[in-house]
């Protein structure tokens, strides 16, 4: 809960500046105040940029996209740029090993939605979208060169993620060094005034500042915005399985964020709504005095209501409140067809649950049924052996369900 009321309280820590750099703003370099005085005195450029390493958005990418809004609804000129030139070198932050290469077919299929995503957010009559290969790629040996000269390759290797490879042995491809020289670049395209990302850019943003200034002789500001764990604690990623997609279904949304840490939910209520400070700063007592629960659904509301409307987040909760809460089974559940007759008689039941998806592999299946957590029509089902017929519904954990049908 600590971080939390960090965040909360640092809005009172800084109410003499400017609205837009108060709420979702973790850090602004190289000064605050030096942005704030700019923006009171004119309107500026300011981009973020996105790679498109997947065909999804999370609400960690929302964070940024609503500072972004935030600053398009101030009556700045705001840019949203999809890296399809960056997302070629793939970017190093946080990583411990290099980034699969990544083809055009996939870049054309990750971005395809992406923009239908990001406008449960974005407007897009205020917000300009490019791509910033519209440059990269037309860059000249001659043109790189000119770039990289104007930067230190120990600078480059200093980077927290490299030096950590390094320590273990590991190695850091030239290509992966290039990834901030070609972020920074962007900022000397674009000519912005200033640039948004997580916390996790910060290295390369701060490259861009340095291109801009050296290049253009133009300074450039830095903001960072907070990032967020997924649902299991950890930092939120496609790969671990623990995101709260965009294009989640309003009860696929709101039962993963009934699943955040109690530590988190002031996190998630503050970065990812937009419910007024006053109103958060009472939750915050609730959570202290013990009734976290209570305070994550209304935050689960509140998120589903920014990306499926009112009536679906009130639906979603009526149906969490059905399924947990009084331990209904939910009318709309996915159906799973059996075609093969063989697979639904007396079959291994870990082996059963992995063939109709419920489960990721046998194992998990067999530990499943030893913990007790597999249920078939309700009741709790402990058989190594099980047959199943049209219309049986299974169940594992509390949210996992699907109804058979045998065709």
């Amino acid at each position: 809960m600590q971080q939390a009321k960090v965040i909360l309280f640092a809005m009172s820590e800084n109410s003499g500046t400017s609205e837009l750099l108060q709420r979702r703003v973790e850090k602004v370099l190289p000064s605050q105040g030096l942005l704030d005085s700019f923006l009171k005195k004119q309107k500026i450029r300011v981009y973020l940029g996105v790679d498109p390493t997947g065909n999804r958005l999370h609400l960690g990418h929302a964070i940024g996209l609503s500072k972004l809004m935030d600053f398009a609804n101030a009556g700045h000129k705001a840019i949203l740029l999809f890296g399809t030139g960056t997302v070629l070198v793939g970017d190093p932050s946080l990583r411990d090993s290099a980034r699969k290469v990544i083809t055009q077919a996939e870049i054309d299929a990750n971005i395809k939605d992406w923009k239908s995503q990001a406008s449960k957010i974005v407007d897009f009559s205020k917000v300009e979208v490019k791509q910033n290969a519209e440059w990269l790629a037309k860059l000249k040996l001659e043109d790189i060169i000119n770039i990289a000269s104007n930067v230190s390759a120990v600078q480059l290797f200093k980077r927290e993620s490299f030096q950590r490879r390094l320590d273990k042995g590991d190695t850091v491809w030239y290509h992966e060094t290039m990834y901030p020289l070609l972020q920074g670049y962007d900022s000397v395209v674009l000519d912005v005034d200033l640039e948004i990302g997580g916390s996790d850019q910060e290295f390369n943003m701060l490259m861009g500042r340095e291109l801009l200034k050296k290049m253009k002789n133009k300074e450039k500001y830095v903001l960072t915005t907070p990032m967020i764990v997924g649902t299991d604690g950890k930092q939120m990623s496609k790969t671990s399985d623990n995101c709260v997609w965009l294009d989640d279904t309003a009860e696929e949304m709101f039962g993963k964020l009934m699943r955040v840490p109690d530590s988190e939910v002031m996190t998630y209520y503050q970065l990812c709504t937009n419910v007024d400070e006053p109103v958060l700063a009472q939750e915050h007592k609730h959570i202290q005095s013990g009734n976290p629960r209570d305070v994550k659904a209304r935050m689960a509301q509140a998120v589903v209501e920014i990306y499926h409307g009112k009536e679906a987040a009130l639906k979603s909760l009526a149906a969490f409140n059905a399924q947990f809460r009084e331990g209904k089974i939910p009318d709309d559940i996915p159906v799973f067809e059996i075609s093969d007759i063989r697979m639904t008689k007396n079959v291994q039941t870990g082996s059963f649950l992995r063939f109709v998806e419920i489960v990721s592999s046998v194992s998990e299946g067999h530990r499943i049924l030893e913990q007790g957590g597999f249920k078939l029509n309700g009741k709790k089902y402990t058989r190594d052996i099980i047959d199943v017929k049209t219309g049986d519904i299974i169940q594992v954990g509390k949210r996992k369900f699907a109804k058979i049908v045998v065709k």
